[in-house]
């Protein structure tokens, strides 16, 4: 980007001479805006000496031949005139000639220097804007280091102190809910098992009332079969008097009735009657306790499958509420997460977008800076197209002073 203005070489071979039976007067062309020199020559005859002299600086051109003319233009600065040099006009126009050359060439130098000036304010300009943009000289922040290591230590530290206590804070959680699980169920167990015994309870009373009515049935029995035998005995006195009081007469007669025989049978048919009833009752109560028995036996068995299952509907309940919180831990803990590195994804991606707007930026200043570049080196390449073309001219004329002392 910087340069610097070097002056130019010249090839001092752009003339040729040609023995023809007469003098050669050099004459050179620059093409318009041609960055190179060509030289001929141009016969003169023996009357004398003629030739033309006429330059012109503008837009990088320059030409000179036998009836020369230069135009001005250009923003670089030109200079031009128009010069007939013959053996007899030369020697009043040549000062002002040259006094025009020396102003053009000041004027030109002026320019140079100008140019010169403004390229170096753009190099001051140039590093300043370095300097900005470029790393600053960092500062030595090695004492802090420690201590930025001691905080993140400290840091670290209370954060696993903080999870810990939020780990305790859900395991309480968790064994509260447990304990409140386990309350319930087993508050649903103490309903159920309250209800299978007022069941019992009833089914007990029953049979304690059933109980009650055959003892009842059965004193009854006893008390009929007490009086049964008091009445007997009371018959049996009676009919003892009546045999003891009559007189004793044998009759050939018809035998009566033996009432002490019936009364016998009728005392062996009532306690039969009354053995046959207390041998059903007690068999009737028999089957009955057994029943009663079995029932039991059956509902205990049954209350005890049902407490197991109960028992084991309860571990499967409990492990499937603890998946359940854990589940819904590792849910919250993932939203976090997320909500975390999304955060975080934000701030990388603003930072990518400034640093990507700032790339931009550099990027035409950049090309800003390289488009001033070109330019500067035009204008730079044409101020050495300008000096080659100013000194080769002065050479010329040079030449031409040494050919007319000779001549």
């Amino acid at each position: 980007l910087l340069f610097s203005i070097k002056p130019p070489t010249v090839n001092h071979n752009f003339c040729s001479k040609k023995e023809e039976g007469g003098t050669l007067t050099p004459s050179i062309h620059g093409g318009s805006g041609g960055y190179g020199i060509s030289v001929s020559s141009a016969r003169l005859g023996s009357a004398g000496l003629g030739g033309g002299l006429g330059s012109g600086l503008g837009g990088g051109s320059f030409s000179y031949g036998s009836g020369c003319f230069g135009g001005a233009g250009g923003t670089g600065g030109a200079f031009g005139g128009n010069l007939n040099v013959s053996d007899g006009l030369l020697s009043g126009n040549e000062k002002i000639t040259m006094q025009n050359l020396n102003d053009r060439l000041a004027n030109y130098l002026d320019k140079v220097r100008a140019l010169e000036e403004a390229n170096t304010e753009l190099e001051v300009k140039i590093r300043e804007w370095y300097q900005k943009q470029g790393p600053t000289a960092t500062r030595d922040y090695s004492p802090y280091y420690k201590t930025i290591e001691e905080l993140r230590d400290k840091i670290l530290v209370e954060t696993i102190e903080n999870n810990k206590m939020i780990l305790q804070i859900d395991n309480a959680r968790l064994a509260a809910d447990d304990f409140k699980t386990k309350f319930e169920t087993e508050q649903a167990l103490r309903m159920s098992v309250e209800a299978d015994i007022n069941g019992l309870r009833r089914v007990l009373d029953e049979l304690t009332l059933s109980r009650t009515d055959l003892e009842m049935q059965i004193e009854s029995l006893k008390e009929e079969l007490a009086y049964l035998k008091k009445n007997h005995e009371e018959e049996m006195s009676a009919l003892s008097g009546q045999l003891g009081g009559q007189v004793s007469v044998e009759v050939d007669s018809v035998p009566g009735i033996d009432l002490t025989k019936i009364l016998a049978d009728m005392r062996d048919q009532y306690e039969l009657l009354a053995e046959k009833n207390r041998r059903d009752a007690e068999a009737w109560f028999s089957s009955k306790t057994e029943e009663l028995n079995k029932e039991v036996a059956i509902n205990t068995e049954q209350l005890q499958t049902s407490k197991t299952e109960i028992t084991d509907l309860r571990r499967t309940l409990q492990s499937l509420e603890i998946e359940l919180q854990s589940q819904l831990s590792m849910v919250r803990t993932l939203a976090d997460t997320e909500g975390r590195y999304g955060a975080q994804l934000c701030q990388i991606q603003t930072l990518i977008s400034n640093i990507e707007a700032q790339l931009v930026e550099v990027r035409s200043d950049m090309e800003r800076q390289n488009n001033d570049y070109k330019m500067l080196m035009d204008i730079k390449t044409r101020l050495e197209q300008e000096i080659n073309c100013y000194i080769v001219s002065i050479c010329l004329y040079t030449i031409y002073a040494v050919f007319k002392t000779n001549c």
